[in-house]
């Protein structure tokens, strides 16, 4: 163990780098952007995401699900902050 690290900090393997918020994709978008931008969050392909989304549709349908309840909740990445003024046009 490292001096001065505390028994929490062993074996740590996270990035110091914040992750991608939560957010639909404008840009890598097929339907409503909640691949793509799940994708962006866990840093993977957004293909795989998708395929995951379909296969999960196809076998049990708990895809679609939690396909309509991410395109519900998840904000667009190009909302407005909650409670910030509107941009005029």
């Amino acid at each position: 163990m490292v001096a001065g690290a505390s028994p929490r900090d062993h074996g740590s393997t996270m990035n110091s780098t914040s992750p991608t918020p939560l957010t639909r994709s404008t840009t890598d978008s097929k339907i409503s952007g909640v691949a793509g931008g799940l994708a962006a969050h866990l840093g993977v392909d957004a293909t795989l995401v998708r395929v995951a989304f379909a296969v999960s549709i196809l076998f049990s349908g708990a895809g679609l699900v939690a396909y309509l309840a991410m395109l519900v909740i998840v904000p667009r990445d190009d909302a407005a902050p909650a409670g910030a003024a509107p941009t005029p046009a």
